[in-house]
């Protein structure tokens, strides 16, 4: 049985995004990878605690807002703009590899960081998978 998103997303088709050419499934999978890095950054957020903690909390709520707004944008396809989706895309990706690189250096006492660390590192790769897939698409 398909979920809600799953749904939506196999109404939506290329044509109707404002001359932009997505990979619907890539699209999909960069959308699941923004709520579970959403999810777990602010979990990994209010679990940290101790010293030297305070960045990896403040980085881990920077990058829950970030992919939240990302797959929000994502969500609007009558909205989208090439430059736009591009310029959130790299930001989002940087901050989850900022946010993962931040939360490794805690792994080793914490398993909150470690997963936030993992599931941060694979929306950076789902979100440069887009990427990549946008600039294919216009070459």
């Amino acid at each position: 049985m398909m979920n809600t998103t799953d749904q939506m997303m196999s109404m939506m088709n290329a044509d109707t995004m404002m001359g932009m050419s997505m990979d619907m499934k890539l699209m999909q999978e960069c959308m699941e990878a923004c709520t579970a890095a959403e999810q777990a950054s602010l979990m990994c957020a209010d679990a940290g605690s101790g010293d030297n903690m305070g960045k990896m909390m403040s980085m881990c709520a920077n990058t829950a807002d970030m992919t939240n707004t990302m797959m929000r944008m994502m969500m609007r396809p009558m909205g989208y703009d090439m430059t736009s989706m591009m310029a959130m895309l790299e930001a989002t990706m940087m901050m989850c590899r900022a946010c993962a690189d931040e939360c490794m250096m805690h792994a080793e006492m914490s398993d909150h960081c470690k997963m936030c660390a993992e599931v941060c590192m694979n929306c950076a790769n789902a979100c440069e998978a887009l990427m990549n897939s946008m600039k294919m698409a216009t070459a």
